[in-house]
């Protein structure tokens, strides 16, 4: 297969999820190490920055998961305070950007727009904020309005949110600080930071006290696949997060939300669509194929198999053999669930439909507890030689099924240097990926340009 550049192709944009420990991982690997230690979150971020990736991607948890009463064994490790990580990460690093989930649900528009203000001054144009919405009472109760709010109040306060936090960015244009010493002038106008919000859920006035950051505006993401949430992100966003890494699906997810963008008045451009995707290389096809399905038993052992299956049957199954047959019992439907804080919770909405397609596949293939987990949950996006890898990623964006991808490794925090080291140079090799970084914002790495209300 030709590498030789081509006219006209799309620039593939790659980013890199720091994963800590969850279900994509593999923790018990030696070449694992810590998911907190500071250092491990250096040496992710300089390994995406020396590949030349846009940007790393914190997501956040407001609250450990809980299975059965007990935190779940894959939380322990914690969930560090986004901001304080991407702060430090700012002075060790010089171009990647850094992106931090921050919930629009249990937060207050003028702290988070501060947050993100000081963060784009301090990395000198690399701050990016995923907006989300919270959906739990279980998270809710670690904050004093407790509770959770209905799915369509979600999207409205979400939206409220985001759009206080812009009136707040724009109450600085830029030109307000003179710092003249000749005529003992420091701001221009003294009205600098105004502000007054009065709306439904947010009700403020005063004056915002961090100047006009390098971006103008962070760059926002946007993860949600409901119509609600893409109508969000077409509206909002300048990337959005999606679950749809294949051809067919991705296409289709791609042009549902990048049709949106007129009623807006945006470009195609002015909006980025990035799957999330996993990774497994090996010298040759046939040997990422056998690492891959090594991989996977190892991020699903007995024990994970058994607590994934009680997220959807809703009752206790420790009793189970891991390496036998699915439960002849049924789920427990029901809204007091065993898993608390887990998506899965929302995925799974009708468990007794799904334990009647899980019993018919189990069935059909023999397939054990594990087994049967190990083939229903998310497994590897890429698989194959590193010339296989990087072809199949063009492919993929070149066929709008995507703009580019967030890589999760399922070693951390090295587990991105074999990316790094062979397919990224294939990539450059095809002229479809950067070879050194053309700017310093994050706004420049997705060719995105300055908000349109405080462009100079």
């Amino acid at each position: 297969m030709s590498t030789r550049p081509r006219e006209r192709s799309k620039r593939i944009h790659l980013a890199a999820h720091f994963p800590g420990v969850n279900n994509t991982t593999v923790w018990s690997d030696p070449a694992a190490g810590s998911h907190i230690e500071f250092d491990s979150f250096v040496r992710f971020a300089k390994t995406a920055e020396r590949a030349g990736f846009d940007f790393l991607f914190l997501a956040e948890g407001l609250r450990l998961r809980e299975q059965g009463g007990r935190i779940h064994d894959l939380d322990v490790a914690g969930r560090p305070d986004t901001f304080t990580v991407l702060a430090a990460l700012a002075a060790v690093t010089d171009r990647i950007g850094l992106t931090g989930t921050i919930s629009s649900t249990f937060n207050e528009p003028y702290e988070v727009a501060r947050q993100f203000a000081t963060l784009d001054h301090l990395s000198e144009g690399r701050a990016a904020w995923n907006v989300v919405t919270s959906w739990d009472a279980f998270t809710g109760e670690n904050f004093r309005r407790g509770g959770f709010l209905p799915r369509e109040d979600r999207y409205t306060r979400a939206r409220e949110f985001l759009a206080t936090a812009t009136e707040l960015f724009d109450s600085w244009d830029g030109t307000e600080i003179a710092a003249d010493p000749a005529t003992g002038t420091f701001l221009r106008d003294a009205r600098a930071g105004a502000f007054a919000h009065r709306g439904q859920h947010f009700d403020i006035a005063g004056r915002f006290n961090v100047p006009r950051g390098p971006q103008g505006r962070p760059v926002v993401f946007q993860a949600g696949d409901s119509d609600e949430g893409r109508e969000f992100a077409a509206a909002h966003a300048d990337a959005i997060f999606s679950r749809y890494g294949t051809l067919e699906e991705g296409r289709a997810f791609h042009a549902d939300v990048k049709r949106r963008l007129p009623r807006y008045g945006r470009r195609p451009e002015q909006l980025l669509i990035l799957p999330a995707a996993t990774f497994v290389l090996g010298d040759t096809d046939a040997e990422a194929r056998e690492l891959a399905h090594e991989v996977r038993r190892l991020q699903v052992s007995g024990a994970t198999a058994i607590a994934h299956l009680e997220q959807v049957w809703n009752r206790d199954l420790s009793g189970y053999d891991p390496d036998g047959p699915l439960p002849e019992v049924d789920p427990e439907p029901g809204e007091n669930t065993v898993a608390l804080g887990r998506a899965s919770v929302r995925m799974y909405r009708d468990p007794l439909a799904t334990a009647r397609k899980w019993r018919e596949l189990a069935e059909a293939k023999g397939l054990s507890i594990r087994e049967l987990v190990i083939e229903t949950t998310a497994r590897q996006t890429f698989v194959g030689s590193p010339a296989t890898v990087a072809a199949s990623i063009d492919e993929l964006v070149q066929a709008d099924a995507a703009d580019g991808f967030i890589l999760v490794p399922h070693l951390t925090p090295d587990g991105l240097e074999g990316f790094a080291d062979t397919v990224v140079p294939l990539l450059r090799e095809r002229g479809v990926y950067r070879t050194e970084y053309e700017g310093t914002t994050l706004r420049e790495h997705l060719g995105l340009g300055l908000p349109e209300a405080v462009a100079p």
